[in-house]
């Protein structure tokens, strides 16, 4: 115990440029950040700026074999995992989900979408499995869920599949013009979007209720904007929802069918030479930055450093919104920050044709890392304050 708060104080005194070697990313007050990487189809930049007193955004980025077999497909794998009402879904996810995936892919010996389901599934029950477990003595776990947004890039294919308002974002080149184009690639289930709401009526045509304009907001049920996630337990089983879960997460009426849905949205693009990069981000960045605004940032800067250049974005945005100062901004604590911006994380995937193309070798160089954040618990002490 003290040798561990030793090493914190350490931390504390360190400035960034004395966090040594950027093998695992680094730490800048409330923001993590790996400028720049490698993985088995080019180059990667990831950045994840905290705002909620406990990190609710989870993501990895997984590079070389997808799954247990020397013989198995080799790619990259990029997960953005937005918790909400905790970060006990999306800390699940970061440690089951791609475990799940290899364990299919071996089983196919291949990656497919039926593959990507199936990992997808198989954390769903994981996770309700963990809920049954704890809700005896901890039940409002049955109201904490998540997003979840994927991207595979394999055998030159890329695969997405999303549950939620996270969003991969193409930037493709444009050979006529050369200028750089932005192509949404996810379908986002929220019930702000006029489609999804109709979705969810159709689904639930004998519940006027389904969804409610509430404070000005879509609501499903009054509660909460996306339509599919993984967790959020009591929007899914009846049995969770009731007490002791908080008044405020119990229905008036029971219900036969789950309300949210876990079935992702998936599909499939063949690579071509001039697709450029992938940005995969919680919809923390989608909020203040327009899906072309953020591909030209990132096609008009150099590689490195790129997501986080796409988080002060953001950031400068938000800021401006409340008429502060962005440096005035950056000084605000874990926690009182939500109540300017949420979580963002960001994942940039830059494809080198030449390696989206080629077979890549089980002795590719691997990949494996996580991205980071202020996860102290809720009632320590204040983390360090930006350098």
């Amino acid at each position: 115990m003290l040798s561990r708060l030793v090493n914190f104080l350490r931390a504390c005194w360190r400035t960034s440029s004395d966090l040594g070697s950027d093998a695992a990313g680094r730490q800048d007050g409330l923001l993590w950040y790996k400028d720049i990487g490698q993985h088995l189809n080019g180059e990667f930049s990831m950045a994840v700026v905290q705002a909620n007193n406990l990190l609710e955004d989870q993501s990895q980025i997984e590079s070389g074999s997808l799954s247990t077999l020397e013989s198995g497909p080799l790619g990259t794998f990029v997960g953005i995992y937005d918790g909400h009402g905790g970060p006990e879904t999306s800390r699940y996810i970061n440690d089951h989900l791609f475990q799940h995936l290899k364990r299919f892919a071996t089983e196919q010996q291949s990656m497919s979408v039926d593959v990507i389901k199936k990992a997808y599934q198989a954390t769903e029950e994981g996770f309700f499995s963990v809920v049954a477990k704890q809700w005896p003595m901890k039940p409002q776990i049955a109201a904490v869920g998540s997003c979840c947004l994927v991207g595979v890039v394999c055998n030159g294919t890329l695969y997405i599949a999303n549950l939620g308002d996270s969003r991969a974002v193409l930037g493709r080149r444009v050979k006529a013009t050369g200028e750089v184009l932005a192509i949404q690639l996810s379908s986002e289930h929220n019930v702000g979007i006029e489609s999804v709401r109709q979705e969810m009526r159709s689904l639930h045509p004998d519940d006027s209720h389904i969804v409610v304009l509430k404070h000005n907001v879509w609501r499903v049920k009054g509660l909460i904007q996306i339509s599919r996630s993984i967790g959020d337990v009591y929007l899914k089983k009846p049995e969770f929802n009731r007490e002791p879960l908080y008044q405020r997460f119990r229905l008036r009426e029971t219900f036969r069918k789950p309300i949210l849905s876990s079935e992702p949205s998936i599909s499939m693009h063949e690579l071509q030479p001039y697709d450029q990069f992938i940005i995969f981000a919680s919809d923390g960045l989608w909020e203040h930055l327009s899906n072309q605004d953020a591909v030209d940032i990132v096609q008009k800067h150099p590689r490195n450093g790129s997501a986080r250049r796409l988080v002060k974005a953001a950031l400068l945005e938000a800021a401006k919104k409340r008429e502060m100062r962005y440096t005035d901004l950056k000084k605000i604590e874990r926690g009182v920050r939500r109540h300017f911006h949420d979580d963002i994380t960001v994942v940039v995937v830059f494809l080198d044709s030449n390696l989206v193309s080629k077979a890549s070798s089980a002795n590719s160089p691997s990949l494996s890392l996580r991205g980071g954040g202020v996860n102290l618990p809720a009632k320590t002490l204040a983390p360090c304050a930006p350098t």
